[in-house]
C-alpha cells in the first residue's frame, strides 16, 4: 500500500481525517484538518485559522487528489478556524459536526465548540446550531448509531471522552464522561470482528477500548504506538478515523514524519510541522484489537449504499 497516502499539496498539514463515501459523484471522500504547516507566525497560530481539507479517490482508496477546500461554512466576518469534522449519512442528508474556534488564537487560549451543519452533496452545507453539550471547550465529535436507533456522540471534554444522545441528529442531550483515564481525544467508535470498539489519541498512540453495549468501555491495549518503517510512518498515529467493510477494517489516521523525538507545536520548524495521512489494516485476533502497520495489503473501498 502507498505510504504516505496523502499530503495536501497546500499547507501539507492534513490531519484529523474523516473519510466517507460520496454518493452523488462515486467516490471516497477524505475531509480532514488543514493546518497551515508552511506558514510562518507566532506559537499556535499555525493549528488554528484551518479550512477542512478534500481530497477524492476514484480507485477505492488506492490513490487520492486533492480537491480544494470546503466553502460555505462561515457564519461571521472574518477568519477563523474548523478542525476534525466528523461526517455521517443519515436519509438523503450528510450530517457534519464539526469543531469550531472563532479566530485565530495563537494560543489555546480560543473556546471550542462543536458545530452542526447538513448537505446534500458534501459541497453545500446549511449551518443548523451550534451544539449545547457543554459549557466547556469542546472538540472532536464521533458519532454513532445504537441498535435502538438512537444516535450517540462522543467528544473530547477536559482531556476526556463524554458522550451525549440524540434521536434525531438535531438536538442533543449530554449524558456525562465515559472515558476518564489519562488525558486523551479524538475518540471513534465502531463495530468490528463481534466487538464495539472505540480509540482514543492518547499522544502515545490510539488508546483502544472494547464494549458490548456502547455503554460499558474495557481497556483493550494500545495501537500504532510503535514506529512503523513505511515512509513517513516512522512515529506514532495520531486522530485516527476507521472505515468497516463487512469483516475488513481499514484506520486513517496521521503522522508527523519530523517528530521522532516527540511533540514540537510551538516550533517554526517545517519538518516538525508538517503531516502524512497514512492508512493500516485492523484485525480482531482473539478479542483483542491489531493494527500491523507495516502489514501489506491492497486497499480497495467497495461503494456504498
Amino acid at each position: 500500500m502507498k505510504s504516505p497516502l496523502f499530503r495536501d499539496p497546500i499547507y501539507d498539514g492534513a490531519a484529523d481525517p474523516v473519510v466517507i463515501w460520496n454518493r452523488q459523484v462515486k467516490e471516497w471522500w477524505m475531509i480532514y484538518t488543514n493546518r497551515r504547516a508552511t506558514v510562518e507566525g507566532p506559537r499556535f497560530g499555525w493549528v488554528h485559522g484551518t479550512d477542512l481539507g478534500v481530497a477524492s479517490s476514484s480507485d477505492g482508496g488506492s490513490t487520492w487528489l486533492y480537491r480544494g477546500i470546503l466553502e460555505g461554512l462561515e457564519t461571521e466576518w472574518g477568519r477563523n478556524t474548523f478542525w476534525a469534522p466528523e461526517i455521517i449519512w443519515h436519509e438523503g442528508l450528510y450530517h457534519m459536526y464539526v469543531t469550531y474556534v472563532h479566530g485565530v488564537p495563537k494560543d489555546w487560549t480560543g473556546k471550542a465548540r462543536i458545530r452542526h451543519y447538513t448537505s446534500p452533496d458534501l459541497i453545500h452545507w446549511e449551518f443548523l446550531s451550534t451544539l449545547g453539550i457543554s459549557e466547556e471547550n469542546v472538540i472532536d465529535a464521533c458519532v454513532y448509531r445504537l441498535p435502538n436507533g438512537t444516535f450517540r456522540m462522543w467528544f473530547k471534554q477536559r482531556n476526556h471522552t463524554f458522550a451525549a444522545e440524540s434521536n434525531d441528529l438535531y438536538e442533543w442531550q449530554p449524558i456525562g464522561p465515559v472515558i476518564t483515564e489519562r488525558g486523551h481525544e479524538g475518540p471513534n467508535v465502531f463495530r468490528l470482528g463481534g466487538y464495539y470498539w472505540m480509540i482514543v489519541d492518547e499522544w502515545r498512540g490510539q488508546g483502544v477500548f472494547r464494549s458490548d453495549d456502547l455503554t460499558a468501555w474495557e481497556r483493550n491495549g494500545l495501537i500504532l504506538d510503535q514506529p512503523g518503517k513505511r515512509e513517513d510512518d516512522g512515529t506514532i498515529g495520531l486522530h485516527a478515523d476507521v472505515v468497516v467493510q463487512g469483516e475488513e477494517g481499514y484506520i486513517f489516521y496521521f503522522t508527523h514524519p519530523g517528530r521522532v523525538d516527540g511533540h514540537h507545536e510551538e516550533s517554526n520548524h517545517y519538518e516538525w510541522r508538517r503531516s502524512s495521512i497514512q492508512v493500516a489494516k485492523l484485525e480482531v485476533v482473539n478479542g483483542v484489537l491489531i493494527c500491523d502497520r507495516d502489514m501489506e495489503f491492497e486497499l480497495n473501498l467497495r461503494e456504498e449504499d
